[in-house]
């Protein structure tokens, strides 16, 4: 079987050219060319232009045997988690030879993505490599070859340019936008004939372009308490404080805004919206990436467990003294015996009309004010909120913790003697036999 993987947002004559690779594999081997398609994200998290069932129609058109949905991942889930789903799904289906397109040598891309499989880490690959993603998949691709015993042979065709330059699909999108729907000379020229005339039927019926529903992120960011956006995934502490001193939203460039202010880049911002948008809690991710880790398809480094791990050894080191970057590089730099606390203790600042309404075992939510200071949410017909008093250590892990986006955390309110404490649990381990 010969695979590729692929956005296909609109076909264009670089996809085309793909499949027509694949055709060629196809006539010596008489496989089938099988396109494992995005269908509900894109694998930069955003809403498709083109609709799935035409994108699909596309594929086919362009030559394509078979076309099989990829779905539920590029809302939750980084390229670092996703990538190593996709390619282990394609060589549990059998696919033996992959095609992907990339203006650097292959030589290169091998020897830069055995760096990465070595280190069994596929996060952090840095922007200024030419065609990353390609690196990243051979580095995967390596990885799992240590399950599977096999991996797809890669064929790596030049990337397709026109009059120098580099078809690009956002700007595809971006031209037939800004041409009021309709297809400009210059777009024509880079789309296969049989593209153009579904695209043009789907802007006829109204469904391209996809779009985001603004008004269920706009709500949640307007409504949601800090504690409450909190436990949605890929929002970290700064995120959620921008989300609240920013609102209200009216307009996409505002929420885009709040997220660059928060320190959020492009591919970020789009991940963190679809989120917000799914209602993608921490928990969820949580046990999706748990489920791929126990099928062997995650590297170990990039585990749940391990993210906590790294938590708790930074922390220790700044206690040290030693920077947070420093204390990152070091644990990545080689393995370390780290046995990170799965509970934390903290202090309340009741008032004495507060104490009346607090009880023991009360549920509590964890969140970090507006002034960096980690404080605690109770509610017993009143809202109570309070900071927390902890070790500096324990401090620098918790935030940790809620900055990682993915890791859920939960609390309940215990009495003690000197008084009411909140006891908070980083629940790293999906319930036995959940499935995502």
């Amino acid at each position: 079987m010969i695979g590729i993987s692929a956005d296909f947002d609109p076909v264009h004559l670089g996809h085309a050219r793909l499949i027509e690779k694949g055709r060629e594999i196809a006539d010596e081997t008489g496989d089938e060319v099988v396109i494992y398609l995005n269908k509900d994200f894109s694998a930069n998290h955003a809403p498709f232009f083109v609709p799935y069932e035409a994108r699909k129609e596309m594929a086919l058109k362009a030559g394509a045997d078979r076309v099989v949905p990829v779905e539920g991942l590029h809302h939750r889930l980084t390229l670092a988690y996703t990538v190593p789903i996709r390619i282990a799904m394609m060589i549990e289906d059998g696919v033996v030879d992959y095609v992907d397109a990339a203006n650097v040598s292959t030589d290169l891309i091998i020897r830069k993505a055995r760096e990465f499989a070595s280190r069994g880490i596929f996060s952090g690959i840095p922007r200024e490599l030419p065609n990353r993603n390609v690196i990243r998949w051979f580095a995967v691709n390596e990885f799992l070859y240590g399950k599977y015993g096999r991996k797809m042979r890669f064929h790596i065709i030049p990337e397709l340019t026109v009059d120098g330059s580099k078809i690009s699909g956002r700007e595809i999108r971006q031209r037939i936008i800004e041409n009021n729907l309709q297809i400009p000379p210059d777009v024509e020229r880079v789309l296969p004939e049989t593209t153009i005339s579904i695209l043009e039927r789907e802007i006829e019926r109204g469904t391209v372009p996809g779009r985001r529903n603004l008004e269920i992120i706009k709500e949640r960011m307007n409504n949601l308490s800090q504690a409450d956006l909190m436990e949605i995934a890929y929002l970290n502490a700064d995120a959620v404080n921008s989300i609240v001193k920013n609102r209200r939203f009216y307009r996409e460039n505002q929420i885009w805004a709040a997220f660059r202010k928060a320190g959020y880049g492009p591919v970020l911002t789009r991940l963190a919206m679809s989120s917000i948008e799914m209602n993608v809690r921490r928990s969820e991710v949580r046990d999706l990436i748990e489920h791929y880790t126990e099928r062997g398809w995650i590297p170990p480094d990039q585990s749940v467990i391990n993210v906590i791990r790294r938590a708790w050894f930074v922390s220790e080191r700044v206690a040290e003294g030693i920077s947070s970057k420093r204390a990152n590089e070091m644990f990545q730099s080689g393995k370390h015996r780290v046995n990170p606390p799965s509970k934390v203790e903290a202090g309340l600042n009741l008032r004495r009309d507060e104490v009346k309404l607090v009880r023991d075992g009360m549920d509590a939510k964890i969140y970090v004010d507006r002034r960096g200071v980690l404080s605690c949410q109770i509610r017993n017909g009143a809202k109570i909120k309070s900071p927390m008093h902890l070790p500096a250590q324990m401090a620098t892990y918790l935030r940790l913790i809620i900055d990682s986006h993915i890791i859920p955390f939960s609390a309940k309110v215990k009495r003690r003697r000197d008084g009411f404490r909140v006891l908070i649990t980083i629940n790293n381990q999906r319930k036995t036999g959940r499935e995502p």
